[in-house]
């Protein structure tokens, strides 16, 4: 038999399954990539719309008088009540992030087990936390007033409140939402998921995050804008034509060349 007639069928091989195989384990990272990034932007949405409705409610700076009203006239206290529904399912969205994003990176190569990794999951979690229980102290006067026919507490009781939930959210949910920006960032970048200018605004608007002292909610914005930009990447990334062989494609495993047959003419 000659050599061509040998190397043909195995050349054939390669070629057919090279093109399906690769399709098969391409599919999976896109799918990764497309769920990570909606599940940012859902959180995104709801965590916007929470926070103009709690928003709502007396700051810390606020006045006696402005408590005062606010909690015996109108009906804004109803507004600051449905934004705290609201945030459970931010949350929701959040971690259903976490999760998408985690099984993301270890379905690409690169490392699973550093320090990175579980600090990004860490933070992550931490966030959550420290949203949902800041959330739940700035409306918890508005919640009794609402629910209930008590008369609403004093204006020191309510401003000691909001300032306990402003302290939970801006103090130490800011920071951990920083840390998850850095820690996500750093995962996406040892893997190629996202661009220079992307990776050096993501450090950028982090640092602002741990270094902020600001109580404005317009500081919060920061971080649902930061999720979409990287949604937004990952979902152009998971829809563009596939690369050739010779470009690299984080959403493609890596290709070598199979070594050539040996030469078996001299064996004879």
């Amino acid at each position: 038999m000659s050599r061509t007639s040998v190397l043909h069928p195995a050349r054939r091989s390669r070629a057919g399954s090279g093109t399906g195989g690769t399709r098969r384990r391409t599919e999976p990272f896109r799918v990764h990539a497309r769920v990570s990034a909606l599940s940012g932007i859902v959180f995104a949405g709801l965590f916007v719309v929470a926070l103009v409705l709690v928003r709502q409610a007396p700051g810390v700076a606020a006045s006696d008088r402005a408590y005062t009203e606010f909690y015996t006239a109108g009906s804004r206290d109803v507004l600051v009540t449905a934004g705290m529904h609201i945030v459970p399912f931010a949350g929701i969205a959040c971690l259903w992030h976490i999760g998408s994003t985690r099984t993301l990176f270890e379905a690409l190569p690169g490392p699973t087990t550093g320090v990175s990794h579980w600090l990004q999951l860490a933070s992550g979690v931490v966030f959550v936390c420290m949203l949902f229980a800041g959330t739940a102290a700035v409306g918890a006067v508005a919640l009794l007033t609402v629910f209930s026919s008590t008369p609403p507490p004093t204006p020191e009781v309510a401003r000691t409140f909001t300032g306990a939930g402003y302290g939970m959210v801006f103090v130490f949910g800011v920071r951990a939402a920083g840390m998850y920006m850095i820690t996500t960032t750093t995962l996406a970048r040892q893997r190629a998921l996202l661009p220079r200018a992307v990776t050096v605004v993501s450090y950028l608007g982090a640092t602002f995050l741990l270094v902020s002292t600001s109580f404005h909610p317009a500081a919060l914005l920061v971080f649902p804008g930061w999720v979409v930009l990287t949604s937004v990447v990952l979902l152009y990334g998971a829809a563009r034509p596939r690369a050739s062989a010779s470009v690299a494609d984080p959403l493609r495993p890596s290709m070598t060349r199979p070594a050539p047959l040996p030469d078996r003419r001299n064996d004879a």
